[in-house]
């Protein structure tokens, strides 16, 4: 388990991202036996948000935990709050847009609740920064959700450093932590603060589309990924690691915030090289071999 920060809430460093749990073809018993699984590999914490699925998702990971409830007192259910997408299911919502007011949030996470079948959400994050937000609103909605007893930890997603900061000074206590895209091809929170602020603040962040979204595989028109790639294969012979998402995840784990990592896969096995990457120490100079690669450079 990872303590995302002071404040005492842990997740595990691995967690099941349930973006497409629409499509793994699994629904209610078939769906709890694939969470006592995943649980029974020690991975506890499963990352949701209300969107996901045409906002389907939480409801049939709730139907599946219904059929045993007690298995929610052994897990941590994260999820996120404040984008409203065009759906049929939303005939209302004539535009994709970002709804970061107070009535938005607590009704999003009260909706939330009602999809898991559970009475709190240990992490309820903003799912994307608002043009139009206004801190003391989402301040608004984070007060009424705690006092309630309805969500144990706050944070946030896609934030940058100074929106974090922004947020932070409305509120008298910490957010844990700020959900952010980082992979071998994505760098941007290691030049642009974000992963300076985990470490000031403390927080450990949360990766999302921690293998590039497939880029890493079958790249043929992809520059950057095929040198990635290139690399990652010469390292993984080296530490001798199975594959190369392994040494991927591996990569990303070292930093020093203490990443978790939110896998998108339901396939038991990817779920494996992903725990397989927690047992993986690359030297200094395998790392920035990788970091060269995607940069496509030396460093300076």
């Amino acid at each position: 388990m990872i303590e995302l920060s002071p404040q005492g809430l842990e997740l595990t460093q691995i967690i099941p991202g349930m973006m497409r749990l629409d499509t793994w073809g699994m629904r209610g018993q078939a769906l709890l036996d694939w969470i006592k699984q995943v649980m029974g590999m020690g991975l506890t914490s499963f990352d949701h948000a209300d969107i996901y699925g045409g906002y389907g998702n939480e409801a049939l990971f709730g139907d599946a935990l219904r059929i045993e409830p007690s298995l929610r007192h052994q897990m941590q259910l994260v999820t996120k709050g404040g984008i409203q997408l065009m759906h049929p299911n939303r005939p209302d919502i004539v535009v994709n847009h970002y709804n970061t007011t107070a009535e938005h949030l607590i009704r999003s996470a009260e909706q939330s609740l009602l999809n898991l079948h559970t009475d709190y959400l240990d992490l309820y994050l903003v799912h994307r920064p608002d043009m139009l937000m206004h801190p003391s609103e989402i301040a608004e909605a984070f007060y009424q959700l705690r006092n309630s007893g309805k969500v144990r930890h706050f944070g946030v997603s896609n934030f940058t450093p100074s929106q974090f900061t922004l947020l932070e000074a409305y509120l008298d206590f910490p957010l844990v932590t700020n959900q952010v895209e980082f992979s071998v091809l994505h760098l941007d929170p290691l030049y642009d603060g974000t992963f300076d602020q985990a470490l000031l603040s403390p927080y450990a962040p949360m990766i999302w589309s921690p293998l590039a979204g497939g880029r890493l595989f079958g790249a043929t028109d992809d520059p950057q990924a095929q040198r990635v790639v290139a690399v990652l294969e010469e390292v993984a012979r080296e530490v001798e690691a199975r594959d190369i998402d392994s040494v991927a995840l591996a990569w990303i784990l070292q930093h020093p915030s203490n990443p978790t990592i939110i896998t998108g896969s339901g396939k038991i096995e990817r779920l494996q090289s992903a725990l397989n990457a927690t047992e993986l120490t690359l030297s200094r100079q395998q790392w920035f071999r990788i970091l060269v690669a995607s940069l496509g450079h030396n460093v300076p």
